[in-house]
């Protein structure tokens, strides 16, 4: 069937971002993901709820915050947030990687394997077949944080950090920082959420007297509130955007939301014009 050339819309995104944050321990993602307005906090089952932030989170029989404990869980909360009323605008998942034991769990169950992972040659999840199969119901995970994105939720999703040795074709190989998840997964959210960014403090490159004349060029970690979010690339770490960031942007406590948000609808306010 023939589709009229008058029935077109444009391309450019008009709702909030899903986001992916990570970085080192105590740098402040969940700081910044309570500046975002008017959160709903789902924490995972391991995870320590903030007690110096007030955000709303589920709440047990015993009136005391209640975690996501399951894959199902999760999504039926999405469910919630798609099909009833409420007046969130955000939507904070702490953390990714505590949930990702919910999809490995949810992908036996529904597989029939033992275990995501097995060294067994006979296994149906020998060679990396289980991360495979959890593919699925990661993709289905993200479609469902995009429904919320496309509904009007911010969807901020936090990570720990690891560090990877990566091996670079062109010179010799280095660790690098990247999300606390299989390889796989990371794959996903990246392809999926608008902006995986990575927060650390800002690190100097000062010159040290070795002496007998010898100097030596040492990084070092900037103390105080310089913290930065780096919204590209780089040697030492993954991250990346659509949204047109600038490479790195200061964080500053309770200022984060007001410059990350300069680039979330700039380009449909330019289409609109």
């Amino acid at each position: 069937m023939a589709i009229p050339l008058k029935n077109l819309t444009t391309t450019k995104r008009k709702h909030p971002p899903v986001l992916a944050i990570y970085g080192t321990g105590g740098i402040g993602k969940t700081t910044l993901a309570a500046e975002f307005p008017d959160p709903l906090y789902l924490f995972t089952e391991g995870e320590e709820p903030p007690t110096d932030i007030e955000l709303p989170t589920l709440t047990g029989e015993d009136g005391e915050p209640k975690p996501i404990t399951s894959y199902t869980e999760m999504l039926d909360v999405f469910e919630q947030l798609l099909t009833e009323e409420h007046d969130f605008k955000t939507v904070i998942i702490d953390s990714l990687d505590s949930f990702e034991r919910f999809v490995w769990a949810h992908t036996c169950q529904m597989k029939g394997f033992d275990t995501i992972d097995s060294n067994d040659k006979g296994s149906p999840t020998a060679f990396g077949k289980g991360y495979l199969a959890a593919d699925e119901y990661w993709n289905d995970y993200m479609a469902a944080a995009k429904a919320l994105a496309r509904s009007g939720l911010h969807v901020v999703q936090i990570l720990h950090n690891k560090t990877k040795q990566f091996n670079d074709p062109l010179v010799d190989a280095y660790d690098r920082y990247r999300p606390k998840l299989q390889d796989r997964a990371t794959d996903i959210i990246m392809e999926k959420s608008e902006a995986l960014l990575f927060m650390t403090k800002r690190t100097s490159v000062k010159q040290v007297d070795k002496g007998f004349g010898k100097k030596e060029a040492k990084a070092e970690g900037m103390s105080g509130s310089e913290r930065i979010i780096y919204t590209d690339e780089r040697a030492g770490f993954l991250a990346k955007n659509r949204l047109n960031m600038p490479a790195s942007i200061p964080y500053k406590k309770g200022n984060g939301f007001a410059e990350l948000s300069k680039y979330f609808y700039a380009a449909a306010a330019k289409a609109a014009e």
